[in-house]
């Protein structure tokens, strides 16, 4: 995304209502419901930055149109404890 195209950036406790919002079903069935759902009103723009960011943290795949919620933090910190080297 163009940073010249953007007209307003997400707070942060916007991003921790979209984040709590998709946590709280796992699955979404498309972006516009779980858009509309949310507690407050956003830019849909907006929005669609929020989703991103998401999706690059890893926190959320989108599938066959379908939002999900992949984040495991307690899977991180096992394996972030471990031994294990990760590549």
């Amino acid at each position: 995304m163009n940073d010249n195209s953007i007209i307003h950036y997400p707070r942060l406790d916007t991003v921790i209502m979209v984040e709590n919002k998709i946590k709280s079903e796992e699955e979404w069935e498309s972006k516009r419901q779980l858009w509309l759902s949310l507690d407050k009103k956003i830019m849909y723009q907006t929005f669609n930055i929020i989703i991103s960011y998401l999706q690059d943290s890893g926190k959320i795949v989108i599938k066959n149109g379908k939002i999900i919620w992949i984040w495991n933090p307690e899977l991180v910190k096992r394996y972030s404890n471990s031994s294990l080297v990760l590549k």
